[in-house]
């Protein structure tokens, strides 16, 4: 289990978080490249990536990356349980629950969460919030979820063909790459397309969304390197205890 933070130093965290993504919605147009790829290696943004071909004109993209010491398997189970009902974001709880999203993010792999499956929802609060659907499954490798309204077939789910006039078409991918035995890249990637392309869109989605969505998606990246680095530590020394 992971040792959980005082309530005040999430509160101090979520204060932080809160100031960051005021100074990145004023400096936007000077530190928009660095966030939109923060961590990632140009041969990672440029990679073709699960779940791409599902936003094949976006507006927006962005592929962010993190090296975690450990091997996939050990990874996976923490992207599998994500959501507002099952194991929260590992981002800055206090902050969401400050909009009302109820999140509460687990400390530990929760196995009633494990078995995440294409059409299951990812919600990112209670009913009436937004939420993603599970577009692709491939275990220890790719999570790929898609905000839009997805049509459920025999295979699997497509898009509605054609799109509406007015959309929002956004993918969320995980992915895991091993880079040796022992540790793995974990990029974060998401493409977005709208219509209308408008000033209120524009407004919406890239000057405040994105800087928003960075520094949560930021502070997910780090909690889960941290929860499977910890994790990973207490086993090693139980197992060395006990051997």
């Amino acid at each position: 289990m992971v040792k959980t933070e005082s309530r005040w130093s999430r509160v101090w965290e979520s204060v932080a978080a809160a100031v960051s993504i005021a100074l990145l919605v004023v400096f936007r147009p000077l530190l928009r490249f660095w966030y939109l790829n923060w961590g990632a290696t140009e041969s990672e943004r440029a990679r073709h990536l699960p779940g791409d071909e599902m936003v094949p004109h976006p507006r927006v993209r962005y592929t962010r990356g993190i090296t975690i010491q450990n091997t996939p398997d050990t990874i996976w189970p923490w992207l599998a349980q994500i959501g507002q009902d099952r194991g929260g974001l590992y981002s800055y709880e206090e902050l969401e629950n400050l909009v009302g999203c109820d999140i509460h993010n687990a400390d530990r792999i929760l196995p009633q969460f494990q078995q995440i499956k294409i059409g299951d929802r990812v919600k990112l609060g209670p009913t009436g919030y937004p939420f993603y659907t599970v577009l692709g499954v491939q275990p220890n490798e790719a999570l790929i979820l898609a905000a839009a309204d997805v049509i459920p077939e025999a295979d699997g789910l497509r898009l509605p063909d054609p799109l509406p006039q007015e959309y929002t078409l956004a993918n969320w991918v995980f992915y895991l790459q091993p880079i040796s035995p022992h540790a793995t890249r974990l990029l974060v990637r998401g493409w977005l397309d709208y219509e209308p392309n408008g000033w209120k869109n524009w407004l919406l989605w890239r000057a405040f969304t994105e800087p928003i969505a960075f520094v949560m998606e930021r502070k997910m990246m780090r909690e889960i390197k941290k929860r499977v680095e910890v994790t990973a530590r207490s086993e090693s020394r139980t197992a060395t205890v006990t051997a």
